[in-house]
């Protein structure tokens, strides 16, 4: 499969999110867990994935901002371009052993969605 530049940073960025989430998922009951809302949950391994997209993204396209789910939006001094990310999407799922959860990944541009990225890692499906 041909990729855009663009596509492979954004699935090398998801891959290593990725690795701490695999790891953590076998190891569900020692995570450290902390109430955000009414029957909403977040996990450690939630905040860490988000620490790392947010820094593989940042490297690779410096000047795009972000809407992250646990750290909100941060200004990038691209306005144009804009990473939306949720890098635990199903975390209910995650935090009781369900292995239906993933990491997403999307560029707006211009208001617009452009790309996108999806993964399962513990199933390893990708959705570009």
């Amino acid at each position: 499969m041909i990729r855009s530049p663009l596509i492979t940073v954004m699935v090398q960025a998801v891959r290593k999110a990725a690795r701490g989430l695999t790891r953590d998922f076998g190891e569900v009951e020692n995570l450290q867990v902390s109430v955000k809302g009414p029957a909403d949950f977040v996990s450690a391994a939630d905040r860490k994935a988000e620490d790392i997209l947010f820094t593989e993204l940042s490297r690779s396209r410096p000047g795009f901002s972000f809407l992250m789910e646990e750290r909100g939006r941060v200004e990038g001094t691209d306005p144009a371009n804009e990473w939306v990310i949720d890098p635990l999407d199903g975390t209910t799922n995650f935090l009781h052993g369900i292995p239906l959860f993933a990491i997403s990944v999307a560029l707006v541009r211009n208001g617009a969605p452009f790309a996108g990225v999806i993964f399962n890692p513990v199933t390893d499906e990708l959705f570009v």
